[in-house]
């Protein structure tokens, strides 16, 4: 592992020129990944490592048909490559369980039923062996138990990889059953893509990750702009006005200049104005969310979360229930403003035209 500062503080991480993808592919030679689940994650997954040289397998229950007709646009073969999640269990010698959360409770009785001794148990989260006394997946003492949590969707993932880009992850080994569970497990990360990996362990992914969920990079984000944006609406600022100050502004400039280099990259490229309001406000931001997040991760890593996820995600009407609730946000006002703003890109306002679609100009807002 190559030692890296991290803002001061020395961190091990694995990297693609320690750990290449010809030792990846020496390492799971002669392994079978079976990739069970073909919805955020096993998409990007299964592919990038199809791509990379890998022996991949998709388990995918046949009744939920959305996602066993995306397998085989995507050119997975029933019967050869495709199978249901049983067969693919049985068949395959590293099992990636990248259902749901709480399809993962359901399936796992399954999936123990079949799991062979010396086979490796791959998570991208940590849930289910965090909170195993909630979910009840405790894998037998016989096979190995990794995970590789990318940093990113599956969009992300398969696209940072078209790239060449990659995405970071972090890894862990829960159980070492064969002396192969680490480097299993790196082989894996490099295999997925990944642009460096490093080490954490299962309780310490499952809380970073739904407390960043819920925070920063999902709820808080959201949260946020709906303020602003209904704020600045409720004094007279048009719908173009509050979105391109709220969002647009945000994904399309600002956050790229972060990405490149820093916080204080993006403050340098910007305004004096923007510059002493940013700086002024910061505090203020900090220190009226800083309560929430602690309450937050308290919530978190005392297993409350985990119930409302087992208990709400599980129900059979839960996908129709969350359609409903994205499209509340998907129909308002700020996020059909969103969508005149994206048509109107050049890009998307040529291919709309192209295409024969109406203009935005009589949007009702």
């Amino acid at each position: 592992m190559a030692m890296i500062d991290f803002g001061g503080v020395r961190e091990k991480v694995v990297t693609r020129a320690e750990f290449p993808l010809a030792r990846a592919r020496k390492v799971l030679k002669d392994e079978v990944i079976a990739i069970i689940g073909y919805g955020v994650q096993g998409p990007a997954q299964a592919l990038n490592l199809k791509d990379n040289g890998f022996k991949v397998i998709i388990g995918q229950a046949s009744e939920f048909k959305r996602d066993w007709d995306r397998a085989v646009t995507d050119g997975w073969v029933p019967g050869k490559t495709l199978f249901d999640i049983k067969t693919a269990v049985q068949k395959g010698t590293i099992i990636q369980m990248l259902v749901s959360d709480a399809a993962q409770r359901a399936i796992w009785p399954l999936v123990k039923k079949h799991l062979k001794p010396g086979a490796a148990l791959y998570f991208s989260h940590g849930f289910s062996i965090t909170y195993h006394k909630k979910t009840g997946v405790v894998p037998p003492k016989n096979v190995d138990v990794i995970m590789v949590a990318p940093k990113g969707s599956g969009t992300s993932v398969r696209r940072n990889f078209l790239s060449g880009a990659g995405i970071n992850s972090s890894f862990a080994v829960f159980q070492d059953a064969t002396g192969r569970a680490t480097e299993r497990c790196l082989a894996l990360g490099i295999g997925i893509g990944s642009g460096y990996l490093f080490p954490t362990t299962f309780p310490h992914e499952t809380n970073s990750d739904l407390t960043g969920e819920r925070g920063v990079l999902m709820g808080a984000l959201a949260g946020i702009m709906e303020a602003q944006y209904d704020t600045l609406r409720a004094h007279g600022h048009s719908p173009s006005e509050a979105f391109n100050e709220t969002v647009e502004e945000l994904t399309q400039s600002l956050i790229r200049l972060v990405d490149e280099k820093g916080m204080d990259w993006m403050y340098s490229n910007c305004s004096a104005t923007a510059q002493r309001g940013a700086l002024d406000w910061k505090p203020r931001f900090k220190q009226a969310v800083l309560p929430v997040f602690k309450e937050l991760y308290r919530r978190v890593a005392s297993g409350e979360e985990a119930v409302r996820v087992i208990k709400t995600c599980g129900k059979r009407d839960y996908q129709q229930q969350l359609a409903k609730e994205l499209g509340v946000i998907r129909d308002s006002e700020m996020w059909r403003a969103g969508a005149a703003v994206r048509a109107l890109r050049p890009r998307e306002a040529a291919r709309a035209i192209g295409k024969g679609t109406k203009g935005v100009a009589g949007r009702q807002w």
